[in-house]
């Protein structure tokens, strides 16, 4: 992307300086046709530059002379308004070029090969010379006018340039600050649920469980929690490790085998709040209430 933009660059700003090349090179024409002007009598009339009288000895002032009546004059309302209007242009791409060229200093970002320090001289003195444009012969003013349009070009296509540039920078490093924060937000996620797995897998911990899940789910009150709480302290003290070697019955109903309990989910072998959820069904579709199942297991030694 870089390459692209210095690519373009160069492109705009080659155009841009070519013209002002042009420019320039033909000050000294214009400057030489308003000093012979002035010397032969050349007098501006209803807001027009004349032409210079039949004879006049300089070629040069000859010519420039009669390429003004070929094209027209341009009257000195239209030339004073250009200069304003390239005078105000001037000064505003100097002030947006600067204050740019600031923004991304300050911002400490890397623009990799794109240059990030726009030179306005010339802008400037361009634009100093046209302050002062009321002063200016029409012919010298219109010359300064020119080279004040073709650095104003040169100024904005670098400008527009690193400003592009800039704003992928800036694009890109909060791609990468959302993506650092993602993850972070994710490994925060992931340590509170591995804290609250942790939580509900000790025994005051799933019992606490157990209650919830038997008010919201069943209805049940205190009075069916404590036959509850006597059934599974009888059969695994309330542990989701427990494990009968005789049987294989595991975890805190003591599911046989412990498989059973993969139908709440398959995360019964670690998990106290999925056994739990797996006994409560149990309990409702074999006795009815925790009450009935642990009558059951006072009577028979098992549910």
């Amino acid at each position: 992307m870089l390459h692209l933009h210095n690519t373009r660059a160069s492109r705009r700003a080659a155009a841009a300086l070519q013209a002002h090349s042009a420019v320039r090179a033909r000050r000294p024409l214009l400057v030489l046709g308003t000093l012979t002007g002035a010397l032969l009598g050349i007098t501006l009339t209803v807001g027009v530059v004349s032409a210079p009288a039949a004879g006049a000895e300089n070629p040069a002032t000859a010519d420039l002379a009669a390429a003004a009546v070929a094209s027209g004059p341009q009257p000195l309302r239209e030339i004073a308004d250009d200069a304003s209007e390239a005078y105000a242009e001037a000064t505003d791409a100097v002030a947006a070029a600067e204050a740019l060229t600031a923004e991304v200093a300050a911002s400490g970002l890397d623009l990799g090969d794109t240059v990030v320090s726009i030179d306005t001289a010339e802008l400037q003195a361009d634009a100093q010379a046209l302050a002062g444009r009321a002063l200016v012969p029409a012919l010298l003013l219109e010359d300064l006018t020119a080279d004040a349009v073709a650095d104003t070009q040169a100024v904005v296509a670098l400008t527009t340039d690193l400003r592009e540039t800039y704003t992928a920078a800036q694009e890109k490093k909060a791609a990468a600050e959302a993506a650092v924060a993602a993850e972070k937000a994710a490994a925060e996620k992931a340590a509170a649920e591995k804290a609250a797995l942790a939580a509900a897998n000790t025994v005051d911990g799933a019992k606490a469980t157990a209650r919830e899940m038997a008010s919201s789910r069943y209805g049940w009150g205190d009075d069916q929690f404590s036959c509850l709480s006597s059934l599974w302290t009888k059969e695994s003290g309330w542990n989701y490790q427990a494990y009968n070697a005789d049987g294989g019955a595991t975890g805190i109903p003591q599911a046989l085998p412990g498989s059973k309990m993969a139908s709440a989910g398959s995360d019964w072998q670690t998990n106290a709040a999925t056994q739990i959820a797996w006994g409560l069904e149990y309990i409702a579709g074999s006795y009815g209430s925790p009450c009935s199942a642990w009558s059951h297991s006072q009577a028979m030694n098992w549910y």
